[in-house]
């Protein structure tokens, strides 16, 4: 299975931020923001932002002289024990924030052995998550999550799925066809948010962004009550904006 897109936003700021990190992970007296500058290449500005959210996310701290070291959660994600538990929970915590930043339910989901899988989610009971009334596995083509999963594939790999699963009609709006989707799926740009317009579920609108690295794929989503469409693209924009942190914690 082949990967199709470039690699988007989140996933150069998550490279970036990992060339700091390395940086910093290798002065452990402590490095300051001047020095990172000129080892990275990486500008005063989009380092200072860098900087700001690796220190929100706990993966460096700066000490009295105001020099940058390693944080406690760079030191829980690199260890080799309890490991797992550590992302899931680190990923737990940013996905509460994203949640309330973009006043959505939100999760991240991946594409493991050919089966979308929802991995985790944060909800609230002002941001309900959605109703998963017809198995998410079975679904791709009606849902944000699914299609922005399948567009990260190649044609053989998209092809290999809709051969594996129905195109069930779940709503008035949803594509059956394999050859409209697989259409669309090709035109999907990678920067732009794929979206469910009650495809899925009446009452419910979705917009996903990927986060890949590497030969995994994998994508951030949100969902919204259809009576919240008119702010879909702004949470989804949003929600595109904020992913490196969560495909940060996955590449570590």
């Amino acid at each position: 299975m082949a990967l199709m897109h470039e690699p988007t936003a989140p996933y150069h700021s998550a490279q970036d931020a990992l060339r700091v990190l390395e940086t910093v992970a290798g002065h452990s007296a402590g490095v300051t923001d001047t020095e990172l500058a000129r080892r990275t290449g990486i500008g005063p500005e989009r380092l200072t932002a860098l900087l700001r959210m690796l220190r929100r996310e706990g993966y460096v701290e700066q000490v009295t002289d105001g020099a940058y070291v390693t944080g406690d959660t760079l030191a829980r994600l690199g260890s080799a024990r309890g490991r797992g538990q550590a992302l899931r929970d680190k990923l737990q915590r940013t996905l509460d924030r994203l949640r309330d930043s973009v006043g959505a339910a939100v999760y991240i989901s991946r594409y493991v052995d050919g089966e979308v899988r929802v991995t985790q989610y944060a909800d609230s009971p002002a941001t309900p998550a959605v109703n998963e009334w017809f198995d998410f596995r079975f679904s791709a083509h009606a849902t944000a999550v699914g299609k922005s999963l399948l567009s990260q594939l190649d044609h053989n790999g998209r092809r290999d799925h809709l051969a594996r699963h129905k195109m069930a009609r779940l709503t008035s709006r949803t594509i059956t066809s394999d050859k409209l989707l697989l259409s669309r799926l090709e035109a999907q740009p990678p920067t732009v948010p794929v979206l469910d317009l009650q495809e899925y579920a009446i009452g419910t609108v979705c917009a996903a962004v990927p986060i890949t690295a590497g030969s995994s794929v994998g994508c951030l989503a949100l969902s919204l009550p259809v009576e919240h469409v008119h702010r879909l693209r702004e949470a989804a924009d949003r929600l595109n904006r904020s992913a490196a942190p969560v495909l940060l914690s996955l590449t570590i």
